[in-house]
């Protein structure tokens, strides 16, 4: 839940500098910094002053110890006394709770996208075509570069430009795909068709009919057959 608010908060924190613009004066008059001066998303962390920060942590720590959150407590389960746009109505409130949680993790998994396109393109909403002379492009016309997301680095492994590296990581992932293509296959078709008749090892009087699917079939293989 308090990942989810967070998420939602920076989310709201990243669109709504973009969407209304920014607050008018000085966001620190000693330091001759406007509000306008801090670029939105992560290049901002660069400009806040040491002041700023600590207002940040201060007021996180008074978020943390202002209510109990023990077991058992309603702020163990998110109840902080706010009750702006909550209900009396049972169900109306448990409605609410959900679509909280539903936006929470929502909001959890855009903010991390914006995140990411933030360092790639230096916008939270920046086009990844105005990136030009980044080395990502070069391999923007690769096979495997596939709609709706394109090159996707989101880790920037090809930051470097580097085609022997990047011919390295095709290769192995290609290999990682072939044998998860089989594993996929062997787990599943045993559960579909059914197993082989008669003996995996007629030494260790092992039938296929003994190994069970999946991971427990680790401990059945015999040493042979490892081998």
């Amino acid at each position: 839940i308090k990942h989810g608010r967070i998420a939602m908060l920076a989310t709201m924190g990243y669109m709504t500098p973009e969407i209304t613009g920014k607050f008018p004066g000085f966001l620190s008059p000693s330091a001759g910094l406007k509000f306008e001066d801090v670029p939105n998303g992560l290049a901002a962390i660069s400009k806040v002053p040491v002041e700023g920060w600590a207002q940040i942590l201060g007021w996180m720590a008074f978020c943390e110890t202002s209510k109990s959150q023990a077991p058992g407590t309603p702020g163990a389960v998110g109840d902080f006394g706010w009750k702006l746009i909550t209900s009396d109505d049972p169900v109306v409130k448990e409605r609410k709770l959900a679509s909280e949680l539903a936006n929470g993790r929502l909001a959890m998994v855009a903010i991390m996208g914006m995140f990411f396109q933030d360092g790639l393109t230096g916008s939270a909403f920046g086009d990844f075509a105005i990136k030009q002379g980044s080395a990502w492009l070069a391999f923007e016309n690769e096979l495997g570069v596939q709609a709706p997301v394109g090159f996707w680095d989101p880790a920037g492994f090809t930051a470097d430009g580097s085609v022997e590296n990047f011919k390295r990581r095709r290769q192995t992932e290609l290999k990682h795909g072939r044998i998860s293509m089989l594993a996929t296959m062997g787990y599943i078709t045993p559960e579909i068709t059914g197993k082989f008749p008669g003996y995996l090892s007629p030494s260790a009087g092992l039938k296929f009919a003994d190994v069970p699917n999946g991971l427990a079939a680790i401990s059945k293989v015999p040493a042979a057959g490892w081998g």
